[in-house]
């Protein structure tokens, strides 16, 4: 009777393992497939990027990237938008730059213009999505206007700490070199 009592706990205790190990990899996965339509979405939402040549694929948190796209701005703009999502640990970045011939025919100056257009559009896009994705910032009240790096905050936050981390998060995204604070604290 000893022996079959303990041949029962040793099952159960097999048991229990087995049913912890199948529960933490389905909550992975959950998570995984989470991130994955979050990074979808907000590629699905950057009217800088062709999203339909860009894949995701999540796996523990870390996404790659595969597909085409037209720049190395392009590029590093799709990486930095993922990057910046909650529960993302890092981004593999195997995107391929397909050069636009239009482009190859452009003289240098409407080019390098044409760049910074796109790197303005591109700060505009990550602050924009940061404060979408921060909880703590009404990211719909903040307008982000970017001008050759420098970057203009225009709209309304609710408190003097809100007002401060949509600075601090503008300030440290890549790229800028100043940011210009019109926010107004609106108390609700």
């Amino acid at each position: 009777m000893n022996t079959f009592n303990k041949s029962m706990i040793a099952a159960l205790v097999i048991g229990a393992t087995s049913m912890s190990a199948q529960a933490s990899s389905w909550e992975n996965e959950s998570k995984d497939a989470w991130i994955d339509g979050k990074a979808e979405t907000v590629l699905l939402m950057n009217t800088n990027l062709n999203n339909f040549d860009i894949n995701t694929d999540v796996t523990n948190g870390k996404v790659v990237l595969t597909g085409k796209v037209d720049s190395e701005l392009d590029k590093e703009l799709a990486e930095e938008l993922v990057l910046s999502l909650d529960g993302v640990s890092s981004v593999d970045n195997k995107l391929t730059v397909v050069k636009n011939m239009k482009a190859k025919h452009m003289k240098s100056d409407k080019a390098d213009s044409a760049e910074s257009d796109l790197t303005d559009a591109k700060i505009s896009t990550v602050i924009t999505t940061r404060y979408l994705f921060n909880s703590e910032v009404g990211g719909t009240d903040i307008d982000v206007d970017t001008d050759n790096g420098v970057v203009t905050l225009k709209g309304t936050v609710e408190s003097d700490a809100e007002k401060q981390l949509a600075v601090s998060i503008a300030e440290n995204a890549e790229d800028v070199r100043k940011v210009i604070d019109e926010l107004t604290i609106v108390a609700e």
